[in-house]
């Protein structure tokens, strides 16, 4: 009996070292959010934005504006109710939201995607299109598994998905909207709603 307890509390010790240097998972909800507002921007952009069939998009067009305007509204939109959800989680159970820990895995996140969002514009100016998607896939990819080291939740999956599917956009460039719309919205959705079912 005794053996079971010291089993017991070894476990308790180890789970609430575990905690204390990892973040607290992002809430399920959020994801769901994000992959509406990505597949909502997608839709916007395909039917109101996208340029006519043999119309050429350039960097100096109001449509490339306009998607770019599009693509920052999804992110800021996301940011903000993943924030929000987050923080009334981290209430809810009487968990910590900002602090080294947090710190870190935003630093090991930004650094991936800056790096990655800095070649894309660099690429941008070039006028060079056709990889724009594969590439925001494979660098958000790898910041998710970056900074999956520093959450609870298993997030390393979906940067895993991310990362697959980036690298299959590459190999059919001509579906590149589609594969973003599959890893931006529908694998946000379905890690979401899985996480959210694992919360309740």
């Amino acid at each position: 009996m005794k053996q079971k307890d010291y089993l017991k509390d070894i476990s308790h010790i180890k789970d609430i070292m575990n905690r204390s240097s990892r973040f607290i998972s992002l809430s399920g909800l959020s994801g769901i959010f994000a992959g509406i507002y990505a597949i909502t921007g997608a839709l916007i952009a395909y039917f109101f934005i996208f340029p006519e069939p043999g119309e050429n998009l350039y960097l100096h067009s109001w449509n490339f504006k306009a998607i770019i305007g599009l693509l920052l509204a999804v992110a800021v939109l996301s940011i903000i109710t993943a924030s929000l959800l987050t923080s009334r989680k981290a209430k809810k159970n009487n968990e910590k939201i900002w602090d080294v820990t947090t710190y870190r895995l935003l630093i090991n996140f930004l650094i991936p995607l800056v790096t990655g969002g800095i070649y894309i514009l660099i690429k941008l100016s070039s006028q060079q299109y056709g990889l724009t998607a594969s590439l925001m896939l494979i660098f958000y990819g790898l910041s998710l598994v970056n900074a999956s080291k520093f959450t609870i939740g298993n997030i390393k999956y979906l940067g895993y998905a991310e990362i697959i599917a980036g690298l299959f956009c590459a190999m059919f460039p001509g579906l590149g909207f589609w594969f973003w719309v599959v890893g931006f919205g529908v694998f946000h959705i379905i890690y979401g709603t899985l996480m959210w079912i694992k919360e309740r």
